[in-house]
């Protein structure tokens, strides 16, 4: 395919190829995606001037990812977010999974879907070049019940979207919740901090957390608040109110949603400098927005920039149940 290009990134510690695919529109966009994690390691984009630049977070090289990250670009699952103390319960019976995050379940366990290879399938398409990566997940993988076969797509359409479609099938009930962990810094990835950024949500409620960073079960409104996004806000304007530590956004937001399944607009981002603007839509009710509060300097990146606090950030859309919710304005 002429808009696809397909290089060996390397192997992996246990002998498996990873392959690179590199994704062109015909505007000159790229997005490079690996077959390890099924993550997105480049994503090139120009500013108001037209000079690309690389805006998302990640590394050069297969064993810098082997060596572990914060989920740059990864595609996560079977769950992203936190369980809490790694447990739940369907159809009556338990289920543990192995807790890595304090007390909880974090982003699909100790060898998620991001630590995994993937298979993958090329193609063009009339919105644009495209590769479908495929995972199947065995029944009892981390502790989920059922055998599961996952597909992520990911199309970089001729109008300048980055689309991820995702389709799971499974043998028996399970949980399941995909979401992408891509680290966004607009004005370039290692070009330092994100608080200068303008970000607003489509959204007029979060969900509060407890200090293992826990739904409480509360549905809050985001007026008079540091969480609120109503109105494009810089991420540095109020962050030094979010207290704790590390301090900062690691929030699901209730998304103001017309209609199930539908795609809708989430999230849009500025950054002032480089004029960049970018916009997240999806079909699903909720949505994580997490400002780089972990990073701590000691990862280099791409371009030999640091990564440091607050270097990038996450907006992860995901599953939002809210019955036996409590509304608190």
């Amino acid at each position: 395919y002429p808009n696809v290009e397909t290089i060996l990134l390397g192997n992996t510690s246990d002998g498996q190829p990873v392959h690179l695919y590199t994704l062109t529109n015909k505007h000159g966009l790229i997005a490079k995606i690996s077959s390890y994690g099924a993550l997105l390691t480049e994503m090139h984009v120009p500013d108001r001037d037209g000079q690309l630049r690389d805006v998302t977070l990640g590394f050069n090289e297969l064993k810098q990812y082997e060596a572990g990250h914060p989920y740059f670009g990864a595609t996560i699952g079977r769950y992203g977010n936190r369980i809490d103390n790694g447990a739940f319960t369907l159809n009556g019976k338990s289920y543990q999974l192995a807790t890595k995050n304090g007390p909880n379940h974090l982003h699909g366990g100790v060898k998620g879907f991001d630590k995994n290879v993937w298979q993958a399938l090329a193609n063009e398409t009339p919105e644009g070049p495209s590769v479908a990566f495929s995972y199947t997940s065995r029944d009892g993988e981390e502790g989920y019940p059922g055998k599961l076969e996952v597909k992520v797509t990911y199309t970089l359409t001729h109008d300048n979207e980055l689309a991820l479609s995702y389709e799971a099938t499974t043998d028996q009930d399970t949980v399941l919740n995909l979401t992408n962990h891509a680290y966004w810094n607009l004005a370039g990835e290692g070009s330092g901090d994100i608080l200068g950024h303008q970000v607003e949500l489509m959204a007029d409620f979060f969900t509060p957390v407890d200090d293992n960073l826990i739904p409480t079960g509360e549905i809050r409104s985001v007026t008079g608040t540091p969480l609120d996004f109503t109105k494009p806000t810089a991420v540095g304007a109020r962050i030094a109110l979010m207290a704790g530590d590390p301090g900062g956004y690691d929030h699901n937001f209730v998304l103001r949603k017309q209609a199930a399944g539908k795609l809708e607009l989430a999230a849009r981002v500025h950054e002032p400098n480089s004029g960049r603007v970018m916009e997240i839509l999806t079909t699903e009710p909720g949505i994580q927005f997490y400002s780089g509060n972990f990073l701590d300097g000691s990862l280099t990146g791409k371009s030999g920039g640091v990564y440091a606090k607050r270097h990038g950030f996450c907006l992860e859309t995901q599953h939002l149940l809210i019955q036996n919710t409590r509304f608190v304005n």
